[in-house]
């Protein structure tokens, strides 16, 4: 079963930037559709981008974060990247990476740990 672990969340100052990084250990993620989550402070989760498995590779993005997050793929660490550009308090929450259906924001299993990501003044 895929298990993710993502990393490289933490606390900036609006307008900053963050790279988050989703890695599952012993899978190689070329495989799948993975999409990038988020759930703020008393609020269900939401796509926040996806990038389609190797062969297709397309990228989604949410309104909000158009402009603003790159998604890509690094085959050589096996991880899948989260660019996150002139960062606003409402980016604020916990990231999850998870396999997904991009068009639907359909995401599969259990969510991870999640990585935190504060951004205040």
């Amino acid at each position: 079963q895929l298990q993710f672990v993502e990393s490289g969340g933490g606390l900036v100052e609006p307008g900053g930037s963050l790279r988050l990084s989703c890695a599952a250990p012993g899978f190689t993620l070329s495989y799948y559709a993975i999409g990038w989550f988020r759930q703020a402070p008393g609020k269900e989760h939401e796509g926040v981008s996806c990038i389609g498995d190797g062969k297709e590779g397309s990228t989604y993005y949410a309104d909000s974060v158009k402009g603003r997050f790159t998604i890509s793929r690094d085959t050589a660490k096996n991880t899948i990247e989260l660019q996150m550009d002139s960062l606003t308090p409402e980016d604020t929450g916990v990231y999850y990476c998870a396999a997904a259906i991009c068009s639907s924001w359909y995401s599969f299993g259990s969510w991870g740990q999640g990585t935190q990501v504060n951004v205040s003044a």
